[in-house]
């Protein structure tokens, strides 16, 4: 039994090299070892995948959602909002079918969510649905492209294009990366794009949420290449350049480096990249602005800067987010969460944001970040030099070195998939531990039921899952499922009592 190999190598023998004494040598068995892992993972999260189905082809409405909410409804009486009230004031009739699936305060958040259930289902199940065809792609071209030999195949083809348009030869390594890239982006928009575009004009506007044009669509495509190019090129070369000159301990130097662009880019994204797609104006002046001010001063929370993003024009769906170092802080509202939540629930809202500021979270994760980048690029240099494991690939051509991106690509795509799964899945776990701790964060600031009616009406809007398959959930969501959560603020606030 011999080991597979790509039908494109450097040196032109194709298959045969796996005639070769490779068979006795586990670097050899590097491409068969990373198809079969493909092929794990997608047999896994396929099996979860329809897990999730199963659960959305449910019809009855979740038993332990409808004794939580329940509760809420209880506990908190309903009435009209503000908002409500000035719209029914200037309301002449005409807009009655607009508003006929906008949350009313008046009416219990359960009833509005068993209306919503049978929406919320179809909903993902279109979604899983279309998630297991482009998880099935992705697998099959992995396969394919690891088969024929993709990468040694395009870069022979991007040496070819430097030496025919630009003169440059096999020492111009990382000039001819930059090629390199540009014919892998290429392709790999390519391949993406049918998906994307069904993704956003079809699911998600036939679920109402999609509000892009195809005309904006494209604008946002075309710019996020651009910058793809304009950012990523002058960092890919630096970070060639600091391996390659780094010597045996380049990685340290690597790790300082991704340091540097990690702060760098924590920087430049919110203040000059984010506002090339989005229009942010600060909030209205209003008791609503008051209380984040107050809100952020109890919690010695610095702000600076209170924005409202128009997430509307692409979307539906509705968020909040903080950015910013130091004393420079900064916090972004979506227009959508405006609209479809209370200004109690937003300071709620806000007060579980705040919470994992105030609880370290937001600098853990970035330190788990940056100790993510040093452990991989360890492991990378204990690997730097092994040519006969970039040979299992087809860079088999001892007469030219094998480039340093490809050794990159190779090692995450190999030895690193395997621990790069398994740390996925422990920062998830993680990331939900860290939610349950911001919900208490938010019920310590006395605004727990704020917060529980505010996450009902944003699942509302959004068609959150109600009653997702529990192994699925604890793979895939970073957030708790709605129920566990609505379910451990009541906890914390019968341990308050």
């Amino acid at each position: 039994m011999t080991p597979l190999a790509p039908l494109y190598t450097q040196s032109g023998a194709g298959a045969e090299v796996a005639a070769q004494d490779g068979s006795s040598s586990i670097a050899a068995w590097s491409l068969t070892a990373t198809i079969a892992f493909t092929l794990i993972v997608y047999t896994l999260e396929g099996s979860l995948d329809g897990r999730q189905k199963k659960a959305y082809q449910k019809t009855k409405f979740p038993v332990e959602l409808e004794t939580t909410v329940s509760k809420i409804d209880t506990e908190t009486p309903r009435t009209a909002s503000k908002k409500e009230s000035s719209k029914d004031g200037d309301n002449d009739g005409d807009n009655d079918g607009d508003d006929k699936d906008k949350i009313k305060s008046t009416e219990s958040l359960l009833k509005q969510l068993q209306a919503k259930f049978k929406n919320s289902q179809t909903y993902g199940l279109d979604k899983v649905n279309f998630g297991m065809i482009a998880s099935a792609y992705d697998a099959f071209e992995s396969i394919v492209f690891l088969i024929i030999g993709f990468l040694p195949f395009v870069w022979d083809k991007s040496v070819e294009i430097g030496q025919s348009f630009f003169g440059l030869t096999q020492e111009n390594e990382i000039k001819i990366t930059l090629i390199f890239l540009l014919l892998v982006t290429i392709v790999g928009t390519i391949t993406s794009l049918p998906f994307e575009l069904y993704s956003t004009f079809q699911i998600e506007r036939k679920h109402g949420f999609n509000k892009q044009t195809y005309g904006l669509f494209f604008t946002d495509k075309i710019k996020s290449l651009i910058l793809t190019f304009a950012i990523g090129g002058p960092f890919i070369a630096l970070l060639l350049r600091i391996i390659q000159s780094g010597g045996q301990y380049f990685y340290l130097y690597v790790w300082a480096f991704m340091f540097v662009f990690s702060v760098f880019m924590m920087t430049i994204v919110p203040v000059f990249i984010m506002p090339l797609f989005n229009k942010y104006e600060p909030l209205a002046e209003g008791d609503l602005k008051t209380r984040i001010y107050q809100l952020a001063d109890r919690l010695e929370y610095p702000l600076k800067k209170l924005f409202v993003m128009d997430g509307s024009k692409r979307s539906a769906h509705s968020n909040a987010f903080m950015f910013g170092f130091g004393s420079n802080k900064r916090i972004v509202l979506f227009d959508t969460l405006l609209e479809q939540v209370s200004d109690d629930e937003v300071l709620a809202i806000l007060g579980h944001e705040l919470g994992h500021w105030k609880l370290g979270h937001t600098l853990t994760n970035f330190a788990v970040t940056q100790f993510y980048f040093g452990a991989a690029f360890y492991f990378f240099s204990l690997c730097y030099t092994n040519r006969e494991l970039y040979a299992a690939f087809g860079f088999d051509d001892e007469s030219q070195p094998v480039p340093t991106v490809i050794a990159l690509m190779l090692f995450f795509q190999t030895i690193w998939a395997p621990i790069d799964k398994i740390l996925s899945f422990v920062l998830t776990v993680f990331s939900r531990h860290c939610e349950f701790a911001a919900d208490k964060f938010s019920v310590d600031l006395d605004m727990s039921k704020e917060l529980q009616s505010g996450l009902c009406k944003i699942h509302l809007e959004n068609l959150g899952a109600m009653c997702p398959d529990p192994w699925y959930s604890s793979y895939h969501y970073s957030h708790p499922p709605l129920v566990e959560r609505l379910s451990a603020m009541m906890k914390f606030d019968d341990k308050r009592k």
